[in-house]
């Protein structure tokens, strides 16, 4: 946990070396991913609810981080919250099979959210959701995702509003309060 605050630390120091990918899409519901399964899912389904993005990995020192998320999940669904958690391998601790991902997140953290397919969150390859989303929350101490479970949070409107860093809690009173209000 350490180590992973003190890269944090230097990343916001030194920025990310990463490069652009080109122009992100105009719209969060115009953004489309595969799910874990492969089965492609539009993000235009999500028209009119509050969706948390989160990056994750299943051998991450922030990887319990999966409980609190299924503790939003089931709180806030009701009231039209969606989580969606995209595994990523590029900090070298995510697992290679996507059944392995799926069935690790349920059986250790029990979570229900939906899981997308592997894949690259910074960098030239990164999918076009977090090209969208670092574009469209540009304001962070460092523009690319610098490491697992980096939170956004989308709107009703598809406007990305809020972004916080792997160590802020998913049920941090800063991100509950965030929530709950573009819940309202």
């Amino acid at each position: 946990m350490r180590s992973q605050v003190f890269f944090l630390l230097l990343m916001s120091i030194f920025g990310s070396t990463a490069s652009y990918a080109g122009p992100p899409s105009e719209s969060f519901y115009d953004l489309k991913a595969n799910d874990i399964a492969g089965h492609q899912v539009l993000f235009s389904n999500f028209r009119g609810k509050v969706v948390l993005v989160v990056n994750t990995a299943s051998q991450c020192g922030f990887t319990p981080q999966l409980k609190d998320l299924e503790t939003l999940n089931k709180k806030y669904a009701a009231q039209g919250l969606v989580v969606l958690g995209f595994p990523s391998n590029d900090f070298k601790q995510e697992s290679a099979d996507p059944a392995e991902v799926q069935k690790f997140a349920a059986k250790e953290y029990g979570i229900t959210f939906q899981l997308f397919e592997k894949g690259a969150v910074s960098g030239k390859q990164k999918q076009p959701v977090f090209d969208f989303l670092i574009n469209k929350k540009s304001g962070f101490i460092f523009k690319e995702v610098a490491w697992n479970f980096e939170k956004f949070l989308i709107n009703r409107k598809g406007e990305v509003v809020e972004r916080w860093s792997s160590v802020t809690s998913p049920t941090s009173d800063s991100i509950i309060k965030s929530i709950e209000k573009e819940l309202k």
